[in-house]
């Protein structure tokens, strides 16, 4: 009898039927939040006057702290009325976050800019550590050429449309070590290292396909430094890092690959493939997004890593 096999099946069972019960757990949580926040609204005589029902929350929290725990805090239930507030006009997306993620969202006064987060965390399945990092960070601040006056929340029932404009950001932030003595193999193993993060500054949707990634058309062999996937965009996207201004050769040669990828790796259902160039100018270091429309520059800028050896 194979004992290993069956321990490892019994330990799988039970962390599947964990997760699941985590999974349900955080629904009802959420659930009773919302509830609770609503009747809170109800009893200090509606939304307008919520903000003056302060001394009422204050009265019951301490009987229900003393009965339920430090959950029911009037801090925690002034967030639980927030949140029957807040999430009206995003139910379908409301259960798709954990409590946690709401109390880190529910600060942010700028809808647009709420809406945004709401959205990456979704997109990308974020962590708390991620989603903190990402405000830290001013990702909305960063938005480039997208509407920041309209983001609109995904409906998680529906399929919804996302193009190139909806992610960019500027400037984008990779790890690196001292730019000074970077060279085009270096920055594309930080970025490898740090693909996760990477692709979180990029956008939403980002499947790393290779290094180095073979292309072949007509009897000819090319190499581009990486090939990624977008799967909100639906197209493949080949990288090429040229530590030097970009200059025509540069252009010509990621539109070939642009080209190559059409006719070799694109299927029916694919979109045309977009190029990206990371290259530097002037000593500012820029991405250059290429696709039929024209090219979409944006900035970004090297995080020096401490400690970090060649």
């Amino acid at each position: 009898m194979d004992y290993y096999s069956k321990i490892k099946n019994v330990i799988e069972e039970k962390e599947v039927n964990e997760a699941v019960r985590r999974l349900q757990s955080n629904k009802d949580t959420l659930s009773a939040y919302y509830e609770i926040g609503k009747l809170l609204i109800e009893a200090q005589g509606g939304e307008a006057r919520a903000k003056y029902g302060n001394d009422l929350i204050n009265k019951w929290s301490k009987s229900l702290v003393e009965k339920y725990g430090k959950g029911y805090t009037s801090s925690n239930l002034r967030r639980m009325r927030k949140f029957y507030i807040t999430i009206r006009k995003c139910a379908p997306a409301a259960h798709k976050l954990s409590w946690t993620h709401w109390t880190i969202l529910l600060p942010i006064k700028n809808e647009n800019e709420r809406n945004y987060y709401i959205n990456q965390c979704i997109l990308n399945n974020l962590s708390k550590r991620e989603l903190i990092k990402l405000i830290k960070e001013k990702a909305f601040d960063r938005l480039s050429y997208a509407d920041k006056n309209n983001i609109k929340l995904i409906d998680t029932n529906k399929e919804f449309n996302y193009n190139l404009k909806d992610m960019l950001l500027d400037p984008i932030i990779i790890k690196a070590p001292d730019n000074k003595k970077l060279s085009e193999n270096m920055l594309k193993k930080y970025i490898l290292d740090e693909l996760r993060d990477f692709f979180l500054q990029l956008g939403t949707g980002f499947l790393y396909a290779g290094s180095e990634y073979k292309l072949t058309y007509l009897d000819k062999t090319f190499y581009a430094d990486m090939m990624l996937f977008n799967t909100n965009l639906n197209c493949y996207m080949p990288v090429e890092l040229k530590l030097n201004n970009t200059n025509y050769k540069d252009i010509s040669q990621i539109q070939l690959y642009r080209k190559i990828v059409d006719k070799t790796l694109k299927k029916k259902h694919h979109n045309k493939t977009i190029g990206l160039i990371i290259s530097k100018k002037n000593d500012n270091f820029i991405m250059e997004y290429v696709n039929d429309d024209g090219i979409y520059l944006i900035s970004y800028k090297l995080d020096n890593m401490e400690g970090v050896r060649n």
